[in-house]
């Protein structure tokens, strides 16, 4: 989404964003295997890395340009950091615990010292964690919206 157009829909709105940027690179390769292991083998079994690279360079990406839509983002968050938070991938792998506390802050519900005494942080983390989410029955079976077996994201 464009700068400008992202500015002016988060202007009056009284929602609040939390958009997680990921290295690029990261983006690149994992967007590689995802498509490769979703998509059928006789329509992209020649699928490179090198075809995946072309694609961001071309900006055909399901939300446009990803360049665009991560800058349009952090300058947003930037400009008007109460309804953005823009949250980097990296250092919720680096300080996972930091980065909680980070976005209950965000959400005007921080964590009171009992909580922060009580490990609930902890406890949230590995609620959250893949190895819990992938072992839950309802990612097990059935189906995105469109399509894609939910076992399919936690492999």
């Amino acid at each position: 989404m464009p700068f400008q157009t992202l500015h002016e829909s988060l202007k009056d709105s009284p929602c609040k964003v939390v958009y997680v940027c990921r290295n690029v690179k990261d983006v690149l390769v994992s967007r590689w295997h995802f498509r490769r292991k979703i998509v059928r083998k006789d329509l992209y079994s020649n699928y490179s890395l090198e075809d995946t690279v072309d694609e961001y360079i071309k900006g055909a990406y399901l939300f446009g340009p990803f360049k665009n839509q991560v800058l349009g983002y952090w300058e947003e968050s930037l400009v008007n950091s109460n309804p953005v938070l823009f949250m980097r991938y990296e250092e919720m792998i680096e300080k996972p615990e930091a980065q909680v506390m980070r976005l209950a802050d965000f959400l005007d519900c921080p964590f009171t010292e009992e909580e922060k005494q009580s490990r609930t942080v902890e406890k949230i983390l590995e609620l959250c964690s893949l190895s819990n989410l992938s072992n839950l029955e309802a990612n097990k079976i059935g189906t995105s919206t469109c399509g894609i077996a939910h076992q399919t994201f936690f492999c």
